[in-house]
């Protein structure tokens, strides 16, 4: 039995455990991959406030995780199954056994959202990534493509184009999403090659390895075949509540919480990516992991 368990050690879940074990709450983390989340794999965080010259991500979760684990928050590494809710008890059903708490955060994050084409997932792990600083050194003076349009798609560029041999970026529009900074350093990128108004159709290869990805023109309608020995697809995200099971109120996926991060259960919280809001970024989780433990706090003390 535990007073609150987090669901994901990202770096909202870590600021909850860091907040919960402060205030001597028996805290548990579940995390189904590897602490930090989508801000672990990130090669560079460079508008987390007090890092003016950035940060690498899996450094910085490293610290969140040493203070949570600091305050006593205890990390267990399995997959949630779902959670059910009974007479003021949560218990989360996780793939090895059963917890049980008086509260819950819910911090699962999101996850890349997939191309859908065809020889996609035949290629996964053979050419088809979801993350340039977990793969991209795979493709060393390789020539390599990126999907997407928003910040993470050009921050992947602008990473691979110091690793392979040539960067494509793929994008379904001529505008881009992203931060206007990091916008500008691609832009200036003599390695980075742009083509836009493209969507892909399907991934090409031999038995081993992917080797060609089909383009389709959206203004033209003509199909392009673009060599490559990598892809990395960052399209957007998914949020990870699938687990939830009909139990909370959601909107395309995203848990729905008032400004205390309280969800339609009582006892049940939810902070950071898994949370409909508009910004998805570290400082923005930091704050909902925070205001989250506070009011866990609050509610067990009631």
């Amino acid at each position: 039995m535990y007073d609150v368990i987090i669901v994901g050690a990202g770096p909202a879940g870590l600021t909850a455990a860091i907040y919960t074990g402060r205030a001597k709450l028996k805290t548990l983390i579940i995390e189904s991959n590897i602490p930090g989340g989508n801000a672990g794999i990130t090669d560079t965080i460079e508008n987390y406030p007090g890092f003016p010259q950035g940060i690498n991500g899996g450094e910085l979760m490293a610290l969140f995780l040493e203070q949570a684990e600091k305050f006593g928050a205890e990390l267990e590494y399995d997959q949630v199954l779902h959670i059910k809710s009974q007479d003021g008890l949560h218990t989360v059903v996780t793939a090895q056994g059963n917890f049980q708490a008086r509260a819950i955060i819910i911090a699962a994050g999101a996850r890349r959202r997939e191309l859908e084409v065809a020889g996609e997932k035949e290629y996964i792990g053979k050419g088809v990534s979801y993350c340039a600083t977990c793969d991209g050194m795979f493709f060393q003076n390789a020539p390599v493509a990126v999907v997407g349009g928003g910040d993470s798609a050009v921050k992947e560029a602008l990473y691979l184009s110091d690793i392979a041999s040539q960067v494509y970026l793929v994008h379904r529009r001529e505008g881009f999403r992203a931060n206007p900074s990091s916008l500008e350093k691609m832009l200036k990128n003599e390695r980075i090659e742009l083509k836009l108004n493209k969507i892909v159709r399907r991934v090409e290869g031999n038995n081993a390895m992917m080797k060609n990805l089909v383009l389709y023109d959206l203004n033209s309608r003509a199909e392009e075949n673009l060599p490559v020995e990598g892809v990395f697809v960052s399209i957007g995200m998914i949020p990870a509540s699938e687990f939830l099971a009909d139990l909370l109120e959601l909107s395309d996926g995203y848990i729905i919480t008032d400004e205390d991060m309280r969800t339609s259960v009582p006892g049940i919280f939810a902070a950071g990516d898994v949370r409909y809001k508009k910004l998805r970024q570290v400082s923005t989780a930091v704050g909902d992991g925070a205001i989250a433990a506070a009011a866990v706090t609050e509610f067990l003390k009631e």
